[in-house]
């Protein structure tokens, strides 16, 4: 006899790349059957399927968007770069409003090419927000600072640390720029919880990802984040330390893992939201 769906939490929120191989509108059928309430969406999925037919079968489905994914890459340090880095993540911010979600996560950017001045690229993100934080309000989202691990400073994101992150969002409005803590990229760092206290009592936090962190990494590092209760991450002490820092919102789990696409991913969703039941219970 086939096994009953696994009950979900009314926080849980599926990110859209944890189960790739669905298409959007199996994604969304899926979420549907299960009893799943949100989802995370990616920009380049919804401009292939298309974003308003996106916002119409997320909407018409009752399924809400708790993030968009992904704005940012704002470290140019050519004046050309740096233009067309804002027209892209005013277009995100335009594509977020239309698929009725508040927050748009940002994936800063790593060094230009030859650079070395990490403090400068920090700086750029903080100049890129000044005239894109404003413009985010005025569409009613919120721009949110991911922070990534150091081992993606070089190339994808020179923020590695929440205290870094707020270091920056601190510089705006909270109901603008506030961060998103992911477990994957924060779980080392024993300043961390700190920086969720101080987050949260500042109503800063925006985002809350959820991924293990399983060794050895693969090659190229990026497909690496483990199942939920498969890694070294204490994931229910950080939903405890995001929860008593006042963050009610939806928690999304985002993994990125080869071994895992390769399977059926409605499948995999299940097991996902079996796994959210049982790691944070």
């Amino acid at each position: 006899m086939t096994a009953p769906p696994p009950a979900v939490s009314v926080r849980f929120s599926i990110n859209q790349m944890t189960v790739k191989q669905l298409s959007l509108p199996g994604l969304v059928e899926a979420c549907v059957r299960l009893g799943v309430r949100g989802v995370g969406l990616w920009r380049e999925p919804v401009a292939r399927y298309g974003l308003d037919a996106t916002a119409k079968l997320v909407r018409d489905a009752g399924v809400e968007v708790t993030s968009l994914c992904r704005g940012g890459f704002l470290t140019a340090a050519d004046a050309a770069g740096r233009a067309a880095a804002i027209a892209d993540n005013r277009a995100a911010i335009d594509e977020a409003a239309t698929l009725g979600t508040d927050t748009l996560v940002l994936v800063s950017g790593g060094l230009p090419p030859g650079s070395k001045d990490l403090a400068g690229a920090r700086e750029r993100i903080a100049d890129a927000l000044s005239s894109l934080a404003p413009y985010a309000a005025s569409r009613g989202v919120r721009l949110a600072i991911e922070p990534l691990h150091p081992m993606f400073a070089s190339d994808r994101c020179v923020v590695s640390t929440l205290d870094q992150a707020l270091a920056i969002a601190e510089r705006f409005p909270a109901s603008q720029v506030g961060v998103v803590v992911d477990t994957y990229h924060v779980w080392w760092d024993d300043r961390a919880p700190a920086a969720v206290a101080r987050a949260g009592a500042a109503g800063r936090i925006h985002a809350f990802q959820l991924a293990d962190w399983v060794t050895p990494l693969p090659a190229g590092v990026l497909n690496g984040r483990g199942q939920l209760g498969d890694g070294s991450v204490d994931l229910a002490r950080w939903r405890s330390l995001v929860d008593a820092a006042g963050y009610p919102g939806p928690i999304e789990v985002e993994l990125f893992n080869d071994a895992l696409w390769a399977g059926d991913g409605v499948a995999l969703l299940e097991e996902t939201v079996r796994r959210f039941g049982e790691v944070l219970a």
